[in-house]
């Protein structure tokens, strides 16, 4: 699909360009057990921003994914799902010397997550700022981005310099740091980094848990989210689970309530919650400004969420409108 000026293809929908990582995550066939108990693994194609992009191309929007793979058969793998959902593939770039990342993940009895990564290093971490796809990337309405690509060099240096041309070309940022501390050198470093990119973003999106990992405060109030806000941004969302979301903006605040469904697998629920917002943001971003509107909004991408988390896997998953148009009305 060509596109025409500021990431707008001709059916009128604006460009979301998520950057990072895509990676394999093995889930064990059984669940409610620890990963060295597995008897065996399913491959689940994963990555937070990847997740992203496809849950927006699922809802019908428009997205491009920047990254870079394994010249390996689970690189060409991801590649292949990101375009057969839509996703365009013009950032992708390969690497010949290192493997795709791969995580192998369980939720054990006690419903908390284990998590251990196969990266040391994988061909996301060595993206090259002088192999980005700049034309690609400027040509965003949004673009989208976590903090795993900031854990180390060449990458880190990568994401600032798309972040960059992306706001100097008037993208909308949104940041979602989804945190996994097991790849980080220590809880002070990912906390410290985390924060160094926070007031470049118009919008961004923290769970519970990351609220208090970053506030080193166990509360989870207004005053705690607050604590957060910077003078640029325009909608900060902390996201509670079953217990829906709360939004901030510069003149009001409020929340939402979640939708109850029968949760199997919470994997890709938050990025199917942002994926949604982006997609019904990205050509009208006065909706941020108008609570109404907000509030209709952040209601569908909490359907999303919800739905997401009924299936196994986060990719398949993910919703299309029709799917998140019936729970909403159905409830």
């Amino acid at each position: 699909m060509a596109s025409s000026n500021n990431g707008v293809s001709e059916n009128g929908k604006g460009l979301i360009v998520s950057f990072g990582e895509m990676l394999i995550d093995f889930v064990p066939t059984v669940s409610g057990v620890s990963l060295a108990e597995a008897p065996g693994f399913l491959k689940a194609p994963g990555g937070a921003p990847a997740n992203v992009a496809i849950a927006v191309t699922r809802l019908g929007g428009k997205a491009a994914f920047v990254g870079k793979l394994g010249d390996d058969e689970f690189g060409h793998m991801l590649a292949g799902i990101l375009r057969d959902n839509g996703v365009s593939t013009r950032g992708i770039n390969f690497d010949q010397g290192a493997r795709t990342a791969l995580a192998f993940v369980t939720l054990k009895a006690d419903g908390e997550r284990e998590f251990m990564f196969y990266r040391n290093p994988s061909a996301d971490m060595l993206l090259r700022p002088d192999e980005l796809n700049l034309e690609l990337i400027k040509s965003a309405k949004v673009f989208h981005y976590g903090s795993i690509s900031l854990i180390v060099e060449p990458c880190r240096s990568a994401h600032m310099k798309a972040m960059e041309a992306a706001k100097d070309a008037g993208a909308l940022l949104s940041y979602d740091p989804n945190l996994r501390l097991p790849l980080w050198p220590s809880e002070d470093e990912a906390r410290e980094q985390i924060l160094s990119i926070w007031d470049k973003a118009d919008v961004i999106k923290v769970s519970d848990v990351e609220l208090v990992f970053l506030t080193k405060n166990d509360k989870i109030d207004d005053a705690s989210a607050m604590s957060l806000w910077h003078p640029n941004l325009k909608l900060l969302l902390v996201t509670l689970g079953e217990n829906g979301c709360r939004y901030y903006t510069k003149n009001f605040h409020g929340s939402v309530d979640a939708f109850h469904v029968k949760a199997v697998d919470t994997t890709g629920a938050g990025d199917s919650f942002v994926g949604a917002l982006l997609t019904k943001i990205v050509d009208d971003q006065s909706i941020i400004e108008d609570e109404a509107r907000l509030k209709e909004v952040l209601t569908f991408a909490n359907a999303c969420g919800a739905i997401t988390t009924t299936k196994k896997g986060a990719i398949p998953a993910l919703p299309t409108e029709t799917e998140v148009l019936s729970l909403v009305r159905g409830a």
